[in-house]
């Protein structure tokens, strides 16, 4: 499908399941797959990310079985050692597979290939890389320095009792970095240098270790210990949780057009940061209610603008900056410095879409501000290959306009029914 068009929504109102969270659904089968037993994986998310690392796993051998009819798997763990020792694997633009695979493949003791799609090769990978070869491991570029795609071998691993990355451009650098450490046996020190972005990502990938056998402790907030452990131990079942970052549209969308909406799947029970959004809407203007296994909210008086930093929840600022368009007066939106190296520049794309709804916007390196239009414009959108701009600028038909959504079929990277969902909402 080219494009997808959007009448005017004069309401939203209704409920919702939300699917699997992407983040936990790609850490969970890789902890499945490293640790020693089997686990029955309740719920994952089906959408081209998780597809991704599903094949990537059952390429190094790994055994995955789904239930039929369900989004149930069982995965048969390799204890630490996949089995496969030589391979190439096409991860395509899927982040939370190509980070976290580097860097266990890197203390796995094999020879690896690893490649995504063209925009996969214009995203930074140089700080995880770095940190890795403190350990011994043999990683080269096969392309430019400090991108993929790349070239894993053997390794000569020599851990010792710290080691440093960077996570100013990618919490996923330090997950990564942390998974694959149970693997050379822990004992060791994650030392963090400079800033630290998405820490509430970093907390998921803690949390869900921990339920595979490994406690990683924060030391201050600079430092993290991974203890000296033997691997990973299965906890024979484990359920993934909806996605907060998914959520956040349909809250957005009980915030904007009345209401109320209400999403089940996360709750004050969550492990994801992006859970917080709820707090962001509550602050403009919103209603908001919470239970542990949902979130509803209401448009109450008009819409605040906000200026906020939103260095700990970046993908969900996406949406923030579409309520913007319905509150008085600019917002700011900060520390958003990450969006330059997602699926795509995002500060520059969401400038751009924006505009064409009649919106006055300025950017800078880290932050973007938006003043709400006078009167929207008929606009359409495109979406760079980028499942979030889809989704977000969805909410653009609450502004009493149509929208069309150019290649709309990219939300499949993480919620392909979302359009069908958003519609059964509308009224």
């Amino acid at each position: 499908m080219r494009h997808l068009d959007l009448a005017p929504v004069a309401r939203m109102q209704g409920s919702l399941r939300l699917p699997g969270s992407k983040s936990i659904s790609n850490r969970t089968l890789l902890l499945c797959a490293l640790a020693r037993g089997t686990t029955e994986v309740a719920d994952l998310l089906d959408a081209d990310d998780v597809d991704i690392m599903l094949a990537a796993l059952r390429a190094l051998g790994v055994a995955v079985e789904q239930r039929p009819g369900t989004r149930d798997f069982v995965v048969c763990g390799c204890g630490g050692a996949f089995p496969v020792k030589r391979a190439k694997l096409f991860l395509g633009n899927a982040g939370t597979a190509f980070r976290p695979l580097t860097a266990v493949l890197a203390l796995g003791g094999g020879a690896y290939e690893l490649a995504g799609v063209p925009r996969m090769h214009e995203r930074p990978i140089g700080d995880l890389v770095d940190a890795l070869r403190t350990l011994g491991a043999d990683i080269r570029y096969l392309g430019h320095e400090g991108f993929p795609p790349l070239s894993i071998g053997p390794g000569s691993l020599h851990c010792g009792a710290r080691v440093a990355i960077r996570g100013g451009i990618s919490s996923q650098f330090v997950s990564a970095l942390l998974m694959a450490l149970p693997l050379s046996g822990g004992g060791m020190t994650v030392d963090l240098v400079g800033e630290l972005v998405s820490r509430p990502y970093v907390d998921m990938t803690l949390s869900l270790m921990a339920r595979f056998g490994v406690e990683v402790l924060w030391e201050g907030a600079s430092h993290l210990r991974v203890p000296a452990v033997s691997g990973y131990c299965s906890p024979r079942r484990i359920r993934v949780e909806g996605d907060a970052s998914s959520a956040s549209y349909f809250l957005a969308a009980g915030a904007i057009g009345g209401g109320p909406v209400r999403v089940e799947g996360v709750g004050s029970d969550s492990i994801q940061g992006d859970v917080c959004f709820a707090d962001t809407l509550a602050a403009m203007g919103a209603e908001v209610s919470r239970g542990a296994d949902w979130i509803e909210v209401k448009g109450g008086a008009a819409l605040r603008a906000i200026d906020a930093d939103f260095k700990r929840m970046p993908d969900v600022a996406m949406t923030a900056a579409m309520v913007a368009l319905f509150a008085r007066g600019t917002s700011t939106l900060r520390g958003i410095a990450s969006w330059r190296v997602k699926e795509t520049d995002r500060i520059a794309a969401m400038a751009t879409e924006l505009a064409k709804l009649g919106a006055g916007v300025a950017t800078g390196p880290d932050w973007l501000s938006i003043t709400p239009p006078a009167a929207f414009s008929a606009a359409t959108i495109d979406t760079y290959d980028d499942h979030r701009m889809a989704m977000c600028f969805a909410l653009a038909a609450l502004g009493g306009v149509p929208v069309r959504i150019n290649d709309p079929e990219c939300v499949r990277k993480t919620f392909p029914d979302y359009f069908s969902v958003f519609r059964s909402l509308a009224r």
